[in-house]
């Protein structure tokens, strides 16, 4: 059975970067389990995860701040890729392909957040 959040476009593009960034993790020294590893499979989980909760949201406030909190986790796990990529931890192919899969990513929830009704908008149905 297909959940709901498994609809959002955000939510597919956010999964998928999370699963690249899982999988670029792997590449990573062990020397950075600890360090970088940890941080960056922590931020890009917290994307879907806050798509997922934000989606169970009643209100449109509600919704926004969580799909504000998965931007945020997106830049942060998108700067540790980075932070990686610079330190030769990680191929650059890898580093291009969850950098491009991030953008993706930020595009869909940022129209994701657009397409909540503003604070005080009074829906046309009504």
């Amino acid at each position: 059975m297909q959940k709901s959040y498994e609809k959002i476009l955000a939510w597919q593009k956010a999964h998928a970067f999370c699963k690249s960034v899982y999988h670029a993790a792997e590449t990573l020294p062990f020397m950075e389990r600890y360090r970088i590893t940890g941080q960056l499979c922590r931020a890009a989980a917290s994307v879907p995860s806050n798509l997922v909760e934000g989606s169970s949201r009643m209100t449109p406030a509600d919704k926004r701040h969580f799909y504000t909190i998965a931007l945020a986790s997106l830049d942060e796990a998108h700067y540790f890729l980075r932070l990686a990529f610079e330190l030769n931890f990680l191929p650059e192919n890898i580093y291009k392909e969850c950098s491009s899969l991030a953008e993706e990513t930020s595009i869909f929830i940022v129209l994701l957040r657009r397409a909540l009704p503003q604070k005080n908008q009074v829906p046309s149905h009504l």
